[in-house]
């Protein structure tokens, strides 16, 4: 007992002793120069900066706390207090970052802008082009950030980081060390690569800043895993968010808009694997979110709007799973897959698209699943299947109200398998055909007959096509199916409310096979062949 007692009084002697040696240093009140003061600070120490321009590079040292003076009040981009205290670096270029973090240091509260050459020229003409014509480097490239993290457990926050040469704020991880910095709060803009760059193995945790105008991405990563959530990116010459080379963070609740190319764009490499959820991407220059050179990342519960491209789009052999996301009003297809193999999209909403709901462009040995997704009212068509693609669809709600595109286009050179799919709408056709497909159990619903005029089937297969139509419901269609020179099985179907004939069969490329099918309606035939 008498031992324990000796160690808890020792302990509490120790922290006292600790408590005692914690200090509060003002500037310039007792020093002139804010690293003077970092100089002579202890662990724990607080420094107080009061507004004014200072023009030093820091370098922090372990445990120290430096912070703007002043209370929480908001200016006109970030607190007030870090708007009126400026770290200045004068634009000349720079031998060492604005600010160097310490292990278990805070930065709180400053301007830290200037450091390095920002050029307003070379801004403009790459803004002006979409960062088309910016040269590919890593986020990891050589170069003087405002605030750099290398290595350290630390707390950036609050900060105002702007018209720096390099990355406003760069976070570079530690081999054999977790590196798990707090970046919270932060305003930066106009920087000459990115907002923030995560990299080299970071698992920072960056939340609630805003990044906007900058040279890259407003926030970009490479091979690094941070968490990233609730950012607001936007007018970025680059994505919103960037994520290359191997990263894999989790980017949660953010809100992407108006950057010059993706909202979110996802590349290089299949161990690029990351996670996004509840993501807003919205009035991009290009795609929602965009994905490809083979990165594989979790596209889930996102809303993808208004983009000038599609709202989640796929190129260049890219993996990526799409699940129960909404992408609506975007000036191309909702999803649209340019490439890729067992690809799954499901349970995802696409509406009021300007094309299709989820459009595939042509390729070769292409393959996914449509799984349970509602494609509802977009321009042309719910889904475009253009040569190149094997595709199974499944469980889908594909609807549009007016218009005369068929609400599916299968194009010669594709394979589609659809299954227990709901097929609403008028236009030409509910599924037209150039390919091969499979229809099975499927509902076709139509909302217009049209017994003279334009086409008006449920399915309509072209010259070359092969249909198999097994055990589907087919309700007022002016025909269950049309082909012309096409190769056509139809057995067990239950159509009703057809025009003279369920099944009208022009030339057929071989004797079709039509039989067991029930039509109900006067005077309506299975079948009308024409030689």
């Amino acid at each position: 007992m008498l031992r324990i007692q000796s160690i808890s009084v020792a302990f509490v002697l120790s922290a006292c002793a600790f408590e005692s040696r914690a200090a509060e240093i003002s500037v310039p009140d007792d020093f002139a120069k804010i690293q003077a003061a970092v100089n002579a600070a202890n662990p724990g120490d607080l420094i107080v900066v009061r507004a004014g321009v200072y023009r030093e590079s820091l370098t922090l040292k372990p445990g120290i706390t430096l912070r703007s003076f002043g209370n929480d009040s908001q200016g006109k981009l970030g607190l007030a207090r870090a708007e009126a205290t400026l770290i200045e670096g004068g634009g000349a270029p720079a031998k060492s970052a604005g600010v160097t973090m310490a292990e278990g240091a805070i930065l709180d509260g400053f301007t830290v802008a200037n450091f390095g050459r920002y050029d307003e020229a070379e801004w403009k003409r790459h803004h002006a082009t979409r960062g088309n014509d910016q040269p590919y480097e890593h986020i990891g490239a050589p170069g003087i950030a405002g605030v750099s993290i290398m290595g350290v457990n630390c707390e950036v926050r609050n900060n105002l980081v702007h018209h720096n040469g390099y990355t406003g704020i760069a976070i570079t991880g530690a081999e054999g060390k977790t590196c798990s910095p707090l970046i919270v709060s932060n305003v930066c803009h106009r920087n000459m690569a990115g907002g923030i760059g995560s990299m080299n193995g970071s698992t920072a945790t960056i939340r609630s800043n805003i990044c906007f105008e900058n040279f890259f991405a407003g926030i970009g990563h490479e091979n690094a895993s941070p968490l990233v959530e609730g950012n607001r990116c936007f007018q970025n010459i680059r994505a919103g968010i960037g994520i290359s080379e191997g990263a894999s963070p989790k980017v949660i609740s953010n809100i992407c808009y108006e950057n010059r190319r993706a909202g979110i764009g996802i590349r290089t490499g299949a161990n690029t694997r990351p996670t996004l959820e509840r993501n807003d991407c919205h009035d991009n220059g290009m795609a929602g979110i965009g994905v490809d050179q083979n990165a594989q990342p979790v596209i889930r519960e996102n809303r993808c709007f208004r983009n000038r491209l599609a709202g989640i789009g796929v190129r260049d052999h890219a993996l990526p799973v799409i699940v129960g996301n909404e992408s609506f009003e975007n000036g191309n297809s909702g999803i649209g897959l340019m490439s890729g193999r067992q690809l799954l999209v499901a349970s995802n909403y696409c509406h009021h698209n300007k094309t299709a709901g989820i459009g595939l462009a042509s390729g070769s040995g292409n393959s996914a699943s449509l799984i349970g997704n509602r494609l509802l009212e977009n321009a042309t068509v719910a889904v475009g299947i253009n040569p190149g693609w094997t595709v199974v669809l499944a469980e889908n709600e594909l609807a549009r109200t007016g218009g005369m595109p068929p609400i599916v286009m299968v194009f010669p050179g594709a394979m589609a398998t659809f299954t227990n799919n709901t097929i609403r709408g008028g236009g030409v056709a509910g599924i037209r055909v150039g390919g091969v497909i499979k229809v099975l159990g499927n509902r076709f619903i139509g909302t217009n007959l049209r017994k003279a005029g334009p086409p008006n089937f449920a399915v309509w297969a072209l010259k070359g096509a092969r249909v198999e139509m097994h055990g589907n419901q087919i309700d007022s269609w002016r025909h269950a199916l049309f082909a012309d020179a096409a190769e056509v099985v139809a057995t067990g179907n239950s159509v009703t409310n057809a025009y003279v004939a369920a099944f009208r069969i022009r030339s057929p490329s071989k004797p079709p096979r039509i039989s067991d099918n029930k039509v109900a309606g006067a005077n309506v035939q299975e079948l009308l062949l024409e030689k």
